[in-house]
């Protein structure tokens, strides 16, 4: 059951660089006109807020995310304040534990220690790439080794840890994206997140795109890589559990060029599906098959947009003679043939 994620954001706020593609403000939703720091007793009424909305599922796990920024980069007395006041509800039962989004250059056992004591259980690091010469042409301004050793030492101290990776930077290209990749299931986070770089309005990407010296991915291709990321990191259990920003009128009014698109993970989840059921039905195609089984809840991704998969799949003579069947009973994300 997914937990209530309750949003506090702090954009920017911790961050000591303004990487190359970043605008917290457009990417969150936020304008920097609105975004004043936040108070501990504006938490508290955030916190209360989502607290009083019905819910389906009364038992459901509550989490209060501190989104945008750099969480363990703002002062020492900062991050106590904020953290401070999600205690009492900690306390009462209502919200389980806190997460956080970090760089990996403010990682250390001094941090480690504070987030323990503070209920702090997830907490996801900015990775974006494990090349060097990536990470330096992104002016991310830490190494791939710091990342290394955050992951590690999250890990190891008991937290739940999450990396966010980008495709398409200045400098990267497919063999360092999958160098990256394996690097990552080697350090084996619980989970990722998977972005493609757009160029963003006022971003340092917009500066070199307009002198000609990024080229950013074309949606097929973001579209692709992301299927094959998410391919490696499903056959070593990696959840990935966002793929694309999330879609907003400000973020699409400043999306200058790159592969933007509102329902980018679902066009993620429909390539890598129709992967999976073309291979299993190229591998059967000497039996004689009936049926095809889908889940009911994969019935849109799994037909792609504008029903493109069962075109291709029937152009392909895949589906000859086979029934399909969305079966409201079976697991999501599986294809099943008898």
């Amino acid at each position: 059951m997914k937990p209530l994620v309750i949003p506090i954001f702090i954009s920017h706020q911790g961050c000591p660089h303004r990487c190359i593609f970043c605008d917290q403000y457009t990417i969150t939703g936020h304008t920097e006109a609105e975004e004043q720091p936040v108070t501990p007793e504006e938490v508290k009424k955030i916190i209360e807020q989502w607290l009083r909305r019905p819910r389906k599922v009364k038992k459901q796990r509550v989490q209060v995310a501190f989104y945008g920024g750099s969480f363990t980069g703002l002062p020492l007395q900062r991050q106590q304040e904020l953290l401070e006041s999600v205690q009492p509800y900690v306390g009462k039962g209502e919200v389980d534990c806190l997460r956080i989004s970090t760089r990996p250059d403010y990682v250390d056992d001094t941090i480690i220690s504070l987030l323990k004591e503070y209920s702090v259980g997830i907490v996801e690091l900015g990775v974006q790439s494990l090349h060097q010469d990536v990470l330096t042409a992104s002016f991310r301004g830490h190494t791939a080794r710091q990342s290394e050793d955050a992951l590690r030492l999250l890990k190891t101290s008991g937290f739940v840890v999450g990396a966010q990776l980008m495709c398409g930077l200045p400098g990267d290209n497919y063999a360092r994206l999958m160098t990256t990749v394996r690097k990552t299931v080697e350090l084996g986070p619980d989970f990722v997140r998977i972005y493609p770089a757009l160029v963003i309005q006022g971003s340092g990407l917009e500066k070199i795109y307009r002198e000609g010296k990024y080229k950013p991915l074309s949606l097929a291709r973001a579209v692709a890589i992301s299927c094959r990321m998410k391919t490696i990191f499903d056959e070593h259990n990696i959840r990935v559990v966002r793929m694309g920003l999330q879609p907003s009128r400000e973020l699409a009014e400043k999306v200058v060029a790159g592969p933007y698109h509102p329902a980018f993970g679902e066009l993620v989840m429909a390539r890598n599906l129709f992967q999976k059921t073309k291979k299993i039905l190229h591998e059967k195609r000497n039996m004689p098959l009936k049926q095809l089984h889908i889940a009911a809840a994969d019935e849109s991704v799994f037909r792609g947009p504008d029903n493109i998969s069962m075109r291709q799949l029937t152009a392909l003579g895949l589906l000859e003679n086979i029934e399909v069947i969305f079966d409201k009973d079976q697991a999501r994300h599986t294809v099943l043939v008898c």
